[in-house]
């Protein structure tokens, strides 16, 4: 999921997640902008706009993901769960690791539980290893907890605590985001673009000094950032001054992302999967006892938050994000982290999220009902940006 030391970090430069994804901070001077910011369709950012709005809960671990077998009864059971805001973005990654643990045996059959975007790729990847695979889940899509993502590359957004994480984490994080990132590259330009590269924006009227100042104030000690680690793969950042750009702010960042439009990338996984000769059951889990009546003797646990009530997971607590969407807009395409509000716009909705002011905002807070003022507080803020709509 988007977050806001991601966003805010990214776009300025700050370090560790700042050279993910709005990229690092580029001089005005270090290079002609070839290409100025052209007419931007303004969004039509009004409550009576919003068609739904969701709540996810983000499986944060201080450890950082938990990928590692451990024997339940008769069955081997390999987690991969825990992934904070990055289960998406380091979605191909942590599967590459959990399918080599599932098939150190060369197993023939493997079961995948949970049926979010961590249990797909797991599942797809299992098959490509040559195993025939069946996933076993209470809910699909769109019903999953990660069908509620923002839809942003965001690989290192809370994914564990500096000091909890163990001292071969950082490099194991390196190898899932690129891992990931390459495979996620493959589905850019396929029909209906599953995967896409869009411009963010990052809006303010104070000068780019004065906002890494104001971003070096709000940061939370402790969680860990790690994107200085892929800043092969990170775009740079170009500033645009007053009178340089359309937003009604003074400054203006502009960056390229990786997007997930979720609905249609879900679609395609489900697809592909099914296509392949794997098999989805409906299927409920109380207990870690309730997997012997599987037929798999390896299972890959992809349960995300769910992990903490099946397995007695305590380690993994929840960070709640709340979207609300606007109906689709042509030409919005986008997307922009303006007063602490994040939006993207997608195929299937333009996602408007309050990030609060620092990374503790929604942590350990396992409310799911939907805040209808909060969402329209964040989208009357995005309307600022264009006061002639207002």
């Amino acid at each position: 999921m988007d977050r806001r030391h991601f966003l805010l970090r990214g776009a300025l430069g700050l370090g560790g997640a700042g050279l993910v994804g709005p990229g690092r901070l580029m001089a005005q001077a270090a290079q002609p902008l070839f290409d100025p910011i052209g007419p931007v369709t303004p969004i039509r950012a009004n409550p009576d706009r919003i068609f739904r709005i969701t709540v996810c809960l983000r499986p944060f671990r201080a450890a950082g993901p938990r990928i590692e077998a451990e024997q339940v009864g008769r069955k081997r059971v390999v987690h991969n769960y825990g992934h904070g805001g990055s289960g998406w973005s380091l979605s191909w990654g942590s599967a590459q690791l959990a399918v080599a643990q599932a098939m150190a045996d060369g197993p023939r059959e493997i079961a995948v539980i949970g049926a979010g975007a961590l249990g797909l790729t797991a599942a797809i990847t299992a098959q490509r290893a040559g195993a025939k695979v069946a996933i076993y889940a209470k809910e699909r899509f769109p019903d999953v907890r990660s069908a509620r993502a923002t839809g942003s590359w965001t690989p290192d957004s809370r994914v564990a605590m500096a000091n909890a994480a163990g001292p071969g984490f950082a490099a194991l994080w390196s190898g899932m985001a690129h891992a990931s990132y390459a495979t996620w590259q493959s589905y850019v330009g396929l029909p209906g673009d599953p995967v896409l590269w869009s411009d963010r924006y990052t809006l303010s009227d104070l000068a780019p000094e004065a906002m890494r100042a104001a971003g070096r104030a709000t940061e939370v000690a402790g969680f860990a950032h790690y994107g200085d680690l892929i800043a092969d793969i990170s775009p740079r950042s170009q500033v645009f001054g007053p009178g340089t750009h359309p937003f009604a702010t003074s400054y203006a960042l502009r960056n390229s992302q990786m997007t997930f439009n979720v609905a249609g990338l879900a679609h395609l996984l489900t697809s592909d999967f099914l296509a392949a000769g794997g098999r989805i059951e409906t299927a409920e889990f109380h207990e870690p006892s309730d997997l012997g009546r599987l037929r798999e003797k390896v299972i890959i646990n992809c349960t995300g938050y769910g992990a903490r009530a099946l397995f007695r997971d305590e380690s993994v607590v929840p960070v709640r994000g709340q979207i609300a969407w606007l109906l689709p807009q042509a030409g919005v395409d986008y997307g922009l982290f303006y007063d602490n509000v994040s939006v993207l716009g997608r195929r299937d909705g333009i996602v408007v999220q309050d990030m609060g002011p620092d990374d503790r905002f929604g942590f350990n807070d396992d409310n799911e009902t939907p805040d209808r003022a909060a969402a329209e507080a964040s989208v009357r803020t995005i309307a600022r940006l264009w006061p002639r709509m207002i």
